[in-house]
Parts: structure tokens; C-alpha cells; sequence
């Protein structure tokens, strides 16, 4: 895990937290990915809280996708087993190309804290018209581990030997 000193590029992001039963006051995560991805450096363009529809959620990251100025989607929630848990089910097939490593990734790094309750979640990235798209968990913890242990590193132009920022709009 390596950097160099080429310049840090700036990255605008939007926040997507799926849930029916959190709102602005009650999303500690949504409001974590934003303040982590702000102290980065990056710009968060719009948070979202919507509820755990495939259709909208759907919907949603589309529009995302198709904006020029958004560059980055983090989602979190709804990547579960239990009850309406969908957001795997409704932004897989938004992909143009999965990146199956960061589940993978993300489920190695959770077993030091979480151990073998791991296996229920449903972490994937992918990548949208030149758009990359991160769904974690919905938990605070979760969050903070795949963006510290993950997705800091990969939307960081300096990460080396890659990182996703040549592959973004």
C-alpha cells in the first residue's frame, strides 16, 4: 500500500442511506460516509435517505449514474438477508462491470470484528457509465470499516499501483 506525491484529485460523491426506518436525525451512517469522504478531501454533492424499494432505489441510482457531475455512489443498507433488504438486487444490474473483490474484501476485513456473522452481508461495488458504486452494510461500524479499510484508499489518485479515479467521469 504505497503512495506517491502526485496530486490529490477531489472527487464529488453523493450518499445513498436505504432504510424504512431511519430520517436525517436517526442516519448515523449516512452522516458518517459524509464526514469521512468531506475530511478526505472529497465534495459530497447530495445525501439521500429512502426507503428499502428495489424500484427506487433503483430509480435513484440511475439518475445518479447518469449525472455527469457524480462521480462516486456510496450506498448504505439494505444488504442484508432480513426482511426488505434490496439494494443488491436493485443496483447489480446497473453494472456495466462488478468489482467482486470488494465484497470479497469487505467480508475478509468484518471477520476481525464481526467474526462469522460476516457471511450475511451482501457488500458489492460495481462500475455505471464511468461511475463507481459502493454498498456497504447499514451499520455506523460497517461503514467506517469499508471506508477506512476499502474505499478511501481506491478513490485516492495517489493510491498506487491502482485506484479508481482514472476509470471515473
Amino acid at each position: 500500500m504505497s503512495t506517491t506525491s502526485d496530486a490529490f484529485t477531489s472527487l464529488k460523491i453523493n450518499v445513498l442511506t436505504v432504510s424504512d426506518t431511519r430520517d436525517e436525525h436517526s442516519d448515523t451512517s449516512g452522516k458518517k460516509l459524509v464526514e469521512l469522504l468531506t475530511e478526505a478531501g472529497h465534495i459530497c454533492r447530495e445525501k439521500k435517505i429512502i426507503k428499502d424499494d428495489i424500484y427506487h432505489i433503483r430509480a435513484v441510482v440511475a439518475q445518479w449514474i447518469f449525472d455527469a457531475d457524480v462521480q462516486v455512489i456510496l450506498i448504505t443498507g439494505g444488504t442484508g438477508f432480513s426482511g426488505r433488504d434490496s439494494t443488491p438486487e436493485a443496483v447489480s444490474p446497473l453494472f456495466a462491470k462488478e468489482i467482486p473483490g470488494f465484497g470479497e474484501l469487505f467480508r475478509s476485513v468484518s471477520f476481525d470484528k464481526i467474526g462469522s456473522s460476516t457471511i450475511q452481508s451482501r457488500a458489492l461495488a460495481g462500475l455505471a457509465n464511468n461511475t463507481v458504486i459502493f454498498c456497504v452494510p447499514g451499520s455506523t461500524g460497517a461503514c467506517v470499516t469499508a471506508w477506512e479499510k476499502i474505499i478511501a484508499s481506491q478513490l485516492d489518485s495517489r493510491h498506487k499501483p491502482c485506484n479508481f479515479v482514472g476509470q471515473l467521469k
